[in-house]
């Protein structure tokens, strides 16, 4: 858990806190507030979730590749070249 899944759980706490006393005092501007911070919170949750992910799937595999290429570089370098090729070649549409 990062620290934006925090800041973002902490945000939509406290929208939903303002919705409830919107709601509780009939201010709908307050209300309405409250559901935004709510979208935020969500939103900055799931970014912190995506970097989570990232972080614990990918980066071994980034890790993974750097080994390999500094205990093998023609071979690293030989496979960069064919996909390579290959990466131009799909783009041309052959």
């Amino acid at each position: 858990m990062n620290t934006d899944t925090l800041a973002g759980a902490a945000t939509d706490f406290g929208g939903k806190a303002k919705e409830a006393l919107g709601t509780a005092t009939g201010d709908k501007s307050l209300k309405s507030e409250g559901v935004a911070d709510q979208l935020g919170g969500t939103v900055q949750k799931t970014v912190g979730q995506a970097k989570d992910v990232v972080e614990d799937n990918i980066r071994p595999l980034v890790d993974y590749v750097r080994q390999f290429s500094k205990e093998r570089p023609f071979t690293a370098a030989a496979v960069a070249g064919v996909l390579g090729i290959a990466l131009i070649n799909t783009l041309r549409g052959k």
